[in-house]
């Protein structure tokens, strides 16, 4: 006969506050967008070109289209931004939600873009050279 496993109320709360808490750094992360959408875009594209994990032959093309993901970041709702990051969840052990959407917007969408000549770098190497910019300007 199988052994019935009851959460004790202590446990439960510590869950709900470990949730809650995630639930709040997401939250902020995505309300911090909207005020520094062109400087972020900037410093992402210049560093994925210094960086040389893309190759393109409009750095100003592909800052546009980075500015443009985090504008339709700020305004998608949570369905949007876990089908989009589902993939990729994975990657590495916390991943911000911001360069994680980011990642998944180069790797999936941003190779297509006419001024992209190739991406360069495995999945981790883009994510972590995005995520150096995005804990400059957001939390």
């Amino acid at each position: 006969m199988a052994k019935v496993f009851r959460q004790s109320t202590r446990e439960t709360a510590i869950i709900s506050k470990i949730e809650s808490s995630k639930e709040y750094a997401r939250r902020q992360a995505l309300n911090a967008i909207k005020g520094c959408v062109d400087q972020l875009s900037s410093s992402v594209a210049m560093k994925l070109v210094e960086e040389q994990l893309i190759e393109t032959t409009n750095k100003d093309g592909i800052e546009e289209e980075i500015n443009q993901c985090l504008i339709k970041l700020g305004r998608a709702d949570d369905f949007d931004i876990d089908y989009k990051t589902s993939p990729f969840r994975r990657m590495v052990p916390r991943p911000h939600i911001v360069s994680l959407f980011l990642t998944a917007f180069i790797i999936e969408e941003l190779i297509n873009y006419k001024d992209v000549i190739d991406l360069y770098g495995s999945d981790e190497d883009i994510y972590y050279c995005v995520h150096q910019q995005v804990i400059k300007n957001i939390p």
